[in-house]
């Protein structure tokens, strides 16, 4: 049944556009890291659905840590600046979140700090205003990252942003993907799928 919703979820957004710009990336800077993985799947799944899909990795968007004092003198941080500009260009917003201490990485929490500024200093809505975001996680726990999803949520929507009511959550992470790198629950699969499409249309 789920790969049947999961094929079907493929050809209705196929039909809807090919012109949505999804930026995809993950919380955790970790090379092996599990978000990263759900990443990886949520890409191929909305390629699949037509969609140009920009997969980044956060490490190489690194910026100091938000401060008033250092905008002021020197401003926007090139980093920062650049995925500012990835997250205006795009229409949707994938976002992998690992759960620390029961929230977001504190990489994530920059990132978002940074992007949510203007570039000439103020508060700026224009990277997320507009925008679809879609929260997922994926952990070793029981819980699958939900409550560090729950943070990340209020963050984002305080920002601007509209964030989709279903997140996708994987727990027992290590067990959750084949070989190949894809999630073994087609149930999961199909979510992501019926999630992704949502945000498409």
């Amino acid at each position: 049944m789920w790969k049947w919703m999961i094929v079907a979820c493929i050809l209705f957004s196929t039909q809807i556009s090919a012109e949505i710009k999804i930026l995809a990336f993950s919380g955790s800077t970790r090379e092996d890291s599990l978000n990263k993985k759900l990443i990886a799947e949520a890409a191929g799944l909305a390629r699949q659905m037509g969609a140009h899909v920009n997969v980044i990795d956060l490490r190489d968007y690194v910026s100091p840590f938000y401060d008033e004092d250092l905008e002021t003198k020197s401003g926007m941080p090139l980093k920062a600046r650049q995925l500012r500009h990835l997250m205006i260009q795009s229409n949707v917003m994938i976002i992998a979140s690992p759960e620390y201490n029961s929230s977001l990485s504190a990489a994530l929490k920059n990132a978002i700090d940074w992007a949510s500024r203007g570039e000439t200093g103020g508060a700026s809505r224009d990277a997320f205003k507009g925008k679809k975001f879609i929260i997922v996680s994926a952990s070793p726990g029981s819980g699958g990252g939900v409550r560090g999803l729950n943070h990340l949520r209020a963050i984002i929507e305080d920002a601007g942003g509209t964030v989709l009511p279903q997140q996708i959550v994987v727990p027992d992470a290590y067990n959750a993907f084949d070989q190949q790198g894809h999630l073994k629950n087609q149930k999961l699969k199909g979510d992501l799928s019926q999630a992704i499409q949502a945000a498409m249309q």
